[in-house]
């Protein structure tokens, strides 16, 4: 799960327990952990449920002035009337020490990233595809997939799952918009 870079404090500190997501499906699982920002939440319960069920104890664990202002956040998916059904999600920060540690760029790190890189790229019926793919995200940190996807003539759905394998090996990371490479991205981009 992703937030916006300007509630990673209110999170950490517990003043935000709760969001809700204008989803097709959950993005999310009960008992699944997600990192934000310099912490690790965890989800406790989701609901999907009316946005009209939303009360004001929700909006105040959401982290929002007022039903209006959450409405506006959680619409751009598109538009929130009372009756749409929405994810309410109900999670708690879990001690910052669970947080996973980004792989330490070494010699052997490095060698053996790169070796994962290039048997991703033997096995691709496209050729070689995940250089580049590092060094357009190392290029474009935060740009939206769908100009990502488009600047290499992929489907964005497809652009976004070789980011996730990307994203396995540890060399990127999502931001609320768009991707960033992780240092050993960056020793692995720069490698070549």
């Amino acid at each position: 799960m992703q937030f916006t870079q300007d509630s990673h404090d209110a999170i950490a500190n517990g003043e935000v327990t709760l969001t809700v997501r204008l989803w097709k499906r959950p993005h999310a699982k009960v008992g699944g952990r997600y990192n934000v920002g310099a912490v690790v939440i965890e989800v406790e319960r989701i609901d999907l449920v009316p946005f009209s069920s939303i009360n004001a104890r929700d909006v105040r664990r959401a982290g929002s002035p007022d039903r209006e202002s959450l409405r506006a956040r959680a619409a751009h998916a598109g538009p929130i009337e009372d009756d749409t059904l929405l994810y309410r999600i109900e999670f708690r920060v879990v001690d910052a020490a669970c947080r996973a540690a980004p792989l330490a760029v070494t010699a052997e790190s490095m060698m053996a990233v790169s070796a994962k890189l290039d048997a991703i790229d033997r096995r691709s019926s496209r050729g070689p595809w995940t250089r580049a793919a590092l060094a357009l995200i190392g290029a474009n940190p935060g740009v939206v997939s769908t100009v990502l996807a488009e600047t290499v003539g992929r489907p964005r759905a497809e652009f976004k799952q070789d980011v996730r394998r990307l994203k396995a090996l540890g060399l990127t990371e999502s931001l609320e918009v768009g991707y960033r490479l992780t240092s050993l991205g960056e020793a692995v981009a720069d490698e070549r």
